[in-house]
């Protein structure tokens, strides 16, 4: 398992989503990725062999951009994305075991929180950062509000994030973001529009970098 950079995440505060896209597809996608200098991507545990695929993308990539497991919600699939190789942890939910054996392991875990009292209790068990889901359901203003008391809390904002309110959600407090669609939209990926992907990933940086 390659180390998380955290160097290439705090250069371009981003996590890409990708779910249900098999390694045929996955692989040409990482390759412009890289030359974007896209710091990191989660391949969801609810994607067919998706232990597999990280396994793949980790001997291939590993060296050249964070590869990670998302939508983990159990212990098992915790297991299997660790010994897959990957090399950070992402969940839509709380679940303290699997932040506490993350933690053990100095393996980076962004837990999924939504209420103020699991934001705080996933930061407590250790979270690296709290990635606050679905955040699109109530907006930046709701996460400014959860902040204002909770504002040692670092925050990944994910669900419904694109170039148009990452501004937003950064004012509010949010250090990183989870990408889906605003990059990875399926039917962009299979007809390999890469010059699109390639301009929706300069936008989200720019809306990065903006004060």
């Amino acid at each position: 398992m390659t180390e998380f950079s955290w160097d290439k995440f705090n250069k371009h505060p981003v996590v890409g989503i990708l779910r249900g896209f098999n390694l045929a597809e996955t692989i040409p996608l990482l390759e412009v990725l890289i030359e974007e200098d896209w710091p990191s991507i989660e391949v969801t545990m609810n994607t067919e062999d998706a232990a597999g695929q990280i396994e793949a993308l980790v001997k291939s990539y590993g060296s050249k951009i964070n590869i990670g497991a998302g939508t983990v919600t159990t212990m098992a699939e915790l297991n299997a994305a660790l010994n897959a190789g990957a090399n950070f942890i992402v969940t839509p939910i709380v679940n303290v075991e699997i932040i506490k054996k993350c933690v053990a392991l100095s393996t980076p875990v962004f837990p999924g929180a939504f209420s103020p009292t699991e934001i705080f209790a996933a930061w407590e068990a250790g979270a690296h950062m709290v990635k606050i889901f679905p955040a699109n359901q109530l907006g930046p203003s709701y996460l400014k509000d959860v902040k204002a008391p909770l504002s040692d809390i670092e925050v990944l904002a994910t669900g419904g994030i694109s170039a148009d309110n990452i501004g937003d959600y950064k004012k509010a407090g949010a250090s990183g973001f989870g990408i889906g669609s605003a990059v990875f939209k399926r039917e962009r990926i299979l007809s390999q529009d890469w010059d699109w992907v390639r301009a929706q990933i300069k936008e989200i940086y720019k809306a990065c970098e903006d004060k």
